[in-house]
């Protein structure tokens, strides 16, 4: 759990970061690319060849979805909706990580659904206004990126379990490079294809890049999997969520954009709430089943 609160802490500039210094000023494609290539160098090193070729491909599957396909819906939504409403369309990650995770397990927990449902209510509370025109694609671009997520998310949680189960003793610092490796090969495809010569311009640029490559990427995906594992699905989901007020904060405090501070708080702890319901239920089945 405090794995997965210190990257929501992390990952609350990105969203800034990326609307203020690089949307619409240097090509979204290349960003990309640029990102998962720094995360994957952080990860080279520490990296085991002989991984058996099934446990890397799964890896670089689940990397090319959950980290290369998502960011590439990511970054050109903010080409079409400001940094709070992108914010604002995350509300549904949680949603898709319930049924997905209970999709894939074959079964369907109503409580887990009625926890992300919580998290999504306190997300919306923050804010719904007047939203941009270009309103309606913006959110399906959003929520192809939330659907990545999602599905890595949960793919990666029940892959690494069941590693586990297998007794498999490969560290995840040694295999993690092959997440970042199958991100690398979806963006450098859709820069090859789709970029444009609109490259970083200023200092600024290129270390906002550096930063959200080495770090926000690298240690950031690392660290929030490995929470992920050690997490009920229904946690897992509603931190997801966690995200926007953190995010809308640090652009109230740092970039002095319109924030409702009582809408703020109020979806906040709903979402706090929302998670605080899923540990206890957790605990409580563990109490239960302990003899």
């Amino acid at each position: 759990m405090i794995l997965l609160i210190l990257i929501t802490l992390l990952w609350a500039f990105s969203f800034s970061l990326i609307g203020v210094y690089l949307a619409g000023q240097v090509d979204s494609y290349f960003s990309v690319l640029t990102r998962v290539l720094l995360a994957a160098l952080v990860f080279l090193p520490f990296l085991n060849w002989r991984t058996p070729p099934r446990i890397a491909l799964t890896l670089m599957a689940i990397g090319a979805v959950q980290l290369g396909l998502m960011y590439l819906f990511y970054y050109q939504s903010f080409l079409l909706l400001s940094v709070p409403e992108v914010l604002l369309f995350t509300i549904f990650t949680p949603v898709y990580i319930s049924l997905i995770y209970d999709l894939m397990a074959r079964r369907f927990s109503p409580l887990n659904l009625l926890i992300a449902a919580i998290a999504v209510f306190g997300a919306a509370i923050i804010r719904w206004n007047n939203l941009s025109g270009d309103y309606w694609t913006g959110f399906l671009v959003v929520q192809g990126a939330n659907l990545c997520f999602a599905s890595g998310q949960v793919a990666y949680k029940q892959f690494m379990q069941s590693q586990q189960s297998r007794g498999n003793t490969l560290p995840p610092r040694q295999t993690f490079g092959w997440f970042f490796i199958g991100a690398s090969i979806v963006a450098a495809l859709a820069w090859l294809i789709l970029g444009k010569p609109q490259y970083p311009s200023s200092g600024v640029q290129w270390g906002i890049l550096l930063w959200l490559g080495a770090v926000a990427s690298g240690l950031g995906y690392f660290l929030w999997n490995k929470g992920a594992t050690l997490v009920s699905p229904g946690t897992l989901a509603a931190m997801n969520n966690a995200l926007i007020p953190a995010g809308l904060l640090v652009n109230l405090l740092i970039w002095n954009r319109d924030a409702d501070l009582p809408r703020l708080a109020l979806g906040g702890a709903i979402i706090v709430a929302a998670v605080a319901l899923s540990e206890w239920r957790n605990r409580a089945s563990k109490l239960t089943s302990d003899p």
